[in-house]
């Protein structure tokens, strides 16, 4: 398998191409790194390809907030300009600005 480059970019938000949810991009993955199970939980018909990039997302919904594990070609970008209401948003990011969050200064000792 060879992985790509990644489309998105840590900070972005970004909507799901067929559900309705979005949320903003907190670490990629070159291809598919999560477990079988969850491989095979994805319905067969919409079961996206493990080679290209996976991404973490601090995702809502119109009823919840949740993290979500998506494939690239499932995403499109978020063109409203409006932040995303995700309660651990402000933990990781900094601040938000033109569509687009800052990551927080990483912390070590």
């Amino acid at each position: 398998m060879n992985a790509q480059l990644a489309k998105f970019a840590i900070g972005q938000v970004v909507r799901h191409r067929v559900y309705p949810f979005r949320g903003v991009i907190f670490d990629v993955d070159p291809m598919f790194a999560n477990t079988e199970e969850y491989w095979l939980s994805i319905p067969e018909h919409i079961r996206p390809h493990k080679d290209q990039p996976f991404y973490h997302l601090l995702a809502e919904n119109d009823d919840s907030s949740y993290v979500a594990y998506v494939s690239e070609q499932n995403l499109v970008p978020d063109d409203s300009g409006q932040p995303v209401g995700h309660p651990q948003a402000q933990l990781l990011f900094e601040s938000f600005r033109e569509g687009q969050y800052k990551l927080r200064p990483r912390i070590s000792h």
